[in-house]
């Protein structure tokens, strides 16, 4: 499923894992959503939890979140 839904992944001390977060989905589930023992198997369960909330919404019949952007250039501090 190509998705146009971001996640943020993160190295947690507390869970020695990487953690998930899907800013798209706040208040949906719980945040973080999944996690992974590495970066990649991370982001896999990432998205299988988006593709498994679209799902669900659209099983539903709720409609689906407006995906959140980002700015296009790096932010200088």
């Amino acid at each position: 499923m190509n998705s146009q839904y971001s996640m943020v992944i993160q190295w947690s001390e507390e869970d020695s894992c990487y953690v998930v977060f899907l800013p798209d989905f706040v208040g949906l589930v719980a945040q973080p959503c999944t996690d992974g023992k590495t970066y990649e198997e991370a982001a896999k369960h990432g998205q299988e939890v988006i593709e498994s909330l679209v799902e669900w919404l659209q099983e539903e019949g709720r409609s689906l979140p407006e995906p959140k952007t980002f700015p296009q250039q790096p932010q200088v501090a």
